[in-house]
């Protein structure tokens, strides 16, 4: 018999109540989600909720650094002993695809952090993914031209933000077909593409 949320431990608490945010930013406006909408979809009361965080922004921070720790760590697992950068650089595109087609309300939390106008601890987090994310992308970029693998001439900082782009392209049709199987399906695809564009000639 599985644990219903109201039998957990605190800090199971905590993490279930991340959970059932992105779960429910994958449905909605993460804007729009009230602690009370995260009760009634945890089953349990707010009171409950805030024994366990001093606010809503305490509940987005928890997020955030959820985001931050998975997120991470999945695209470094994904790299992780593979020696052409080139490689390196796909194996974490998939990876990244495959994390945000299996949490679609991580980049709808994402994407509505970086547009909060007032500065939070979420959205300072947020900003350190971005930038933890893109000195990844970064250095396995380097390491592709210093290896020949790829384009002498190519601007690192032009590549890393098309790099970035594209997850965020097949992001946006996804959602607008509602079906983030087909993040899954094109992935490959696009980034033969993208692959083709910064390679060396061989």
């Amino acid at each position: 018999m599985s644990i219903q949320p109201k039998n957990l431990p605190a800090e199971e608490r905590r993490a279930a109540t991340v959970i059932a945010v992105i779960e429910l930013a994958a449905r909605q406006n993460p804007a729009d989600i009230t602690t009370a909408a995260i009760a009634q979809h945890m089953g349990l009361t707010q009171g409950a909720i805030f024994r366990h965080f001093s606010s809503k922004d305490a509940i987005w921070q928890a997020v955030m650094e959820w985001v931050e720790e998975n997120l991470l760590y999945k695209i470094d697992h994904a790299a992780y002993g593979i020696r052409s950068p080139l490689a390196a650089l796909e194996a974490i595109f998939l990876s990244h695809v495959e994390f945000v087609a299996a949490h679609p309300g991580v980049p709808r939390m994402i994407f509505g952090e970086l547009q909060r106008g007032e500065t939070t601890r979420a959205k300072e987090i947020t900003r350190d993914i971005m930038r933890s994310y893109r000195t990844r992308i970064y250095h396995h970029i380097v390491l592709g031209k210093e290896a020949g693998e790829l384009k002498s001439d190519l601007e690192e900082d032009v590549a890393v933000t098309l790099f970035l782009g594209i997850v965020q392209g097949l992001l946006v049709q996804a959602l607008f077909a509602e079906n983030m199987d087909i993040m899954r399906r094109n992935a490959p695809r696009v980034f033969a593409i993208y692959r083709r564009g910064i390679q060396a000639a061989l």
